[in-house]
C-alpha cells in the first residue's frame, strides 16, 4: 500500500479503491511496528486519527472533501495543536497541553488533512542530529546506527519509514533540509514570511520557518498552498496569498554553482562528483550553468550562531518554572525556582546557546558581537541579492556528507555547528530553498542537492524542482 504522493492517494480515494480509515490504519500499524526502533514519534493520535478518517470518508462520499483529503501528516513537536501535548522535546515543558493551534495546524485541518501524531526533534529545534532530545535520539530508517539529522529528525524519519505521507518541520538554519537529505526526501524551506509562525515555539524568530517533508515536490506544493499566506497573528507573514498550483517550470534557467561549497575541504568526494554531474546534466538540458565564487562561506555559520543564540536567549526566557511546565522539586524560594527549574529543565545544548546568546547581548559586548553580526548579515543579504540579479537559482550540496554515526562525542561541541555550513545561507538571507534526493552514496545512504531562489520566488523554485525530480 506504500504511497509516494498525495495525487496518487487522492486518485485511489476518489475512485473508491481506498478509504481514509484503511489508509490511516495502515500508517498506524507502521508506526507501532517501526517506532520502537526509530523513536520518530513522541505521541500518536490513534483513536482521534481514525475518527477523523471516518469523517473524511463521509465527506468524500458527499463530494465535500477538502483540498488535502487523503493527506496523513505528522507535526514536529514544536508546532502547537490545541488540547494536545507539546514539549519541543524538552523536559521543561513536561505535562503542558497547548491552549491553541498553530495557524498551519488549523489550515491543515480545515482542508481535511489528518494529523496522526507529533514527532521527536532536537530540544527547542537546537541541533543537527536529533540527539539533543530529552526523549532520546531518532534513528535513520536507512541505517539505525546513523542519525536522522536535525533538528526535525523525527519528521524526516516518519516520512522515510512510511509512517505518514508527509510531515511538517521547522527550519532555522537547515533543520528541514539536512534531515531530508539524510533520509532521502524532499525538504522545503519556504521564503521567510511565506508561512505564518503563529503557534511555532520560537527558537530564533527572524530565521524560523515551517515547511514540509515529502517524497515528491507536488505534495509539498499542495501543503504549502494551504498553509502559506497572510495571518493576523503574525506580523512577519507576507500579507498576500501565494498561488503555487503550477506544475513543472520547463523554461531555461540561469544557475549558479557556488564554487566554495563544491570545493570545500570536508565535502564527500561522491557528493562533489554528483554536483559536477548535475551541472553537466543541466547544461545539456539547455540551462545556463556557471561556477560562481561566494567567498563568504566561512562567515555564515559564525554570523548565524551569534544572531540565533541571541534571539534564543530572549525567546526562551519565558520558560522559568513559574507559569507552566517543569518546576524543580528542590526549589525553596523564587530565586532557586528560576535557577533550578531552568538548570534541570533545559538540556546541555539549549543551556549552551542561551548562555552564548546572553553573552553576545550583554553590556559591553553587544556592539562587538550582536551588532556586528547583524551588519554581516545585511552584507551577506546584499551579496546574495547581487547574485540573484545574474542568476535564477543557486546550487550547493545540502550536507557535506551522508548521515553520520549516532553517539559520537566531540571535545569541541561547536564542531557540530558546521553541519549547517551549506544550509544557513538561505535562512540568513530569508530566501526559499529545497533539497532534492537526487542520489545515493556507495555506502547505501541517500544525500541531497540544495537549490535556492530569491525570496518569494517559491513558485518558480517548486516548478523547477518538480521538473528535475520527474526526470530523475
Amino acid at each position: 500500500m506504500r504511497y509516494r504522493s498525495l495525487e496518487e492517494v487522492r486518485a485511489e480515494l476518489f475512485n473508491k479503491r481506498l478509504s481514509m480509515v484503511e489508509l490511516t490504519q495502515y500508517y498506524l500499524n507502521n508506526i507501532h511496528e517501526k517506532n520502537p526502533l526509530l523513536n520518530a514519534f513522541l505521541e500518536v493520535y490513534d483513536d482521534e486519527a481514525l475518527a477523523r478518517a471516518a469523517e473524511i470518508d463521509e465527506k468524500v462520499a458527499q463530494g465535500s472533501a477538502g483540498n488535502l483529503a487523503g493527506l496523513v501528516i505528522a507535526l514536529k513537536d514544536n508546532i502547537c495543536y490545541a488540547d494536545h501535548k507539546i514539549t519541543a522535546a524538552s523536559k521543561i515543558l513536561g505535562g503542558f497541553d497547548s491552549l491553541f493551534s498553530a495557524t498551519v495546524t488549523e489550515r491543515l485541518i480545515a482542508e481535511d488533512a489528518i494529523i496522526i501524531g507529533r514527532t521527536n526533534c532536537d530540544e527547542f529545534a537546537m541541533g543537527s542530529s536529533n540527539e539533543n532530545s530529552a526523549f532520546g535520539p531518532v534513528s535513520n530508517p536507512y541505517d539505525t546506527s546513523k542519525v536522522s539529522g536535525g533538528s526535525s529528525g523525527g519528521s524526516a524519519a516518519a516520512v522515510a519509514a512510511d509512517m505518514c505521507l508527509a510531515s511538517l518541520g521547522s527550519d532555522t538554519g537547515g533543520s528541514i533540509r539536512q534531515p531530508a537529505a539524510f533520509c532521502g526526501l524532499v525538504g522545503y524551506k519556504p521564503s521567510y514570511g511565506m508561512v505564518s509562525r503563529h503557534g511555532l515555539i520560537a527558537y530564533a524568530s527572524s530565521f524560523d520557518q515551517i515547511g514540509p517533508f515529502s517524497h515528491d515536490m507536488a505534495t509539498s506544493r499542495a501543503i504549502l498552498e494551504v498553509i502559506s499566506g497572510p495571518d493576523e497573528f503574525d506580523t512577519t507573514a507576507e500579507q498576500r496569498k501565494f498561488e503555487l498550483s503550477k506544475g513543472e517550470d520547463k523554461g531555461p534557467k540561469r544557475i549558479a554553482f557556488l564554487s566554495e561549497c563544491f570545493e570545500a575541504k570536508g565535502l564527500d568526494p561522491e557528493i562533489r562528483q554528483a554536483g559536477l554531474d548535475l551541472k553537466a546534466r543541466l547544461g545539456a538540458e539547455g540551462h545556463h550553468v556557471e561556477d560562481v565564487s561566494f567567498p563568504y562561506l566561512d562567515f555564515l555559520v559564525p554570523t548565524y550562531y551569534v544572531i540565533t543564540t541571541a534571539e534564543a536567549s530572549s525567546n526562551l526566557a519565558r520558560y522559568d518554572g513559574i507559569h507552566y511546565g517543569y518546576r524543580s522539586s528542590q526549589a525553596h524560594d523564587l530565586e532557586s525556582t528560576y535557577k533550578l527549574s531552568r538548570t534541570e529543565g533545559f538540556g546541555k545544548e539549549v543551556q549552551r546557546r542561551i548562555m552564548l546568546g546572553t553573552f553576545v547581548l550583554s553590556s559591553g559586548y553587544y556592539d562587538a558581537y550582536f551588532g556586528r553580526g547583524q551588519k554581516v548579515r545585511k552584507f551577506i543579504m546584499d551579496e546574495v541579492e547581487k547574485l540573484y540579479e545574474r542568476f535564477d537559482l543557486i546550487v550547493t550540496p545540502t550536507t557535506p556528507h551522508t548521515a553520520f554515526e549516532k553517539g559520537v562525542e566531540y571535545d569541541d561541541p561547536t564542531i557540530m555547528y558546521l553541519e549547517d555550513i551549506f544550509t544557513v545561507l538561505a535562512n540568513i538571507a530569508g530566501t526559499c530553498a529545497v533539497t532534492l534526493p537526487l542520489g545515493k552514496h556507495s555506502n547505501g545512504l541517500p544525500y541531497g542537492m540544495q537549490f535556492m531562489a530569491p525570496r518569494f520566488m517559491d513558485k518558480a523554485l517548486m516548478g523547477f524542482a518538480e521538473g528535475l525530480m520527474n526526470k530523475a
